[in-house]
């Protein structure tokens, strides 16, 4: 194993690996709020919306993250729509993420007992408010290991955005790969910072997990 060369190449892999967090990032934040307006849908009173998030919930899990990213990036000019690759990449992952974090939550949610949700009402609280002083309070407990997961998930799909030419650490890896034909020291390299990226978020959802669970 050429450790020479992964030392000389480290800190290219360094701002790929930033490039990569600043992706994972943006992409858990646009999945909340897609995945919170999923489950919205999901649970309104109205059927059509109803239909509308379990369409959402259906398209983007039943598809591949890839085939998604390749229709927003190359097929989106065609329709308009101008993005450059990291914008595609936040946006296409996020949208997936979002899907899977709407079961999330919705589960979450409605395993709460429902005698709870009566007894809030019972005492004078309307739907909304018995929601967000007592439902939510409760399931926000169940999301975070569940929710923990689809993040680790999210982190290793940023690697499908090297297939749109978005310099993270797959892309960086593949380039490398070109020029040394090194292509088990540049993926153990990148391997490695993916794993510590990881760790670092997993030991962050724990130690929230853990909070939580205290309040």
């Amino acid at each position: 194993m050429d450790t020479e060369l992964m030392l000389k190449v480290y800190p290219f892999f360094l701002e790929a690996a930033w490039v990569t967090i600043q992706l994972s990032v943006l992409t858990a934040v646009l999945g909340l709020i897609c995945g919170a307006l999923g489950t919205a849908a999901r649970l309104s009173r109205l059927a059509v919306m109803r239909f509308v998030g379990a369409a959402y919930v259906s398209v983007f899990r039943g598809t591949p993250a890839l085939i998604q990213l390749f229709i927003l990036y190359f097929g989106g000019p065609q329709i308009g729509i101008q993005l450059d690759a990291f914008e595609a990449g936040v946006i296409g992952l996020g949208i997936n993420a979002g899907a899977y974090m709407t079961e999330t939550m919705r589960g979450a949610i409605i395993s709460i007992d429902k005698g709870q949700r009566e007894a809030a009402r019972t005492l004078g609280l309307s739907r909304w408010q018995a929601m967000y002083k007592v439902i939510l309070p409760q399931a926000a407990r169940l999301m975070v290991r569940p929710l923990g997961v689809n993040l680790n998930m999210l982190i290793k799909s940023t690697a499908l955005v090297a297939a749109i030419a978005v310099v993270e650490l797959t892309y960086t890896a593949q380039r490398y790969i070109g020029s040394t034909y090194k292509p088990f020291e540049m993926f153990l390299l990148a391997g490695i910072l993916y794993m510590i990226i990881i760790t670092v978020v997993g030991k962050g959802v724990s130690w929230l997990d853990r909070k939580v669970q205290i309040t």
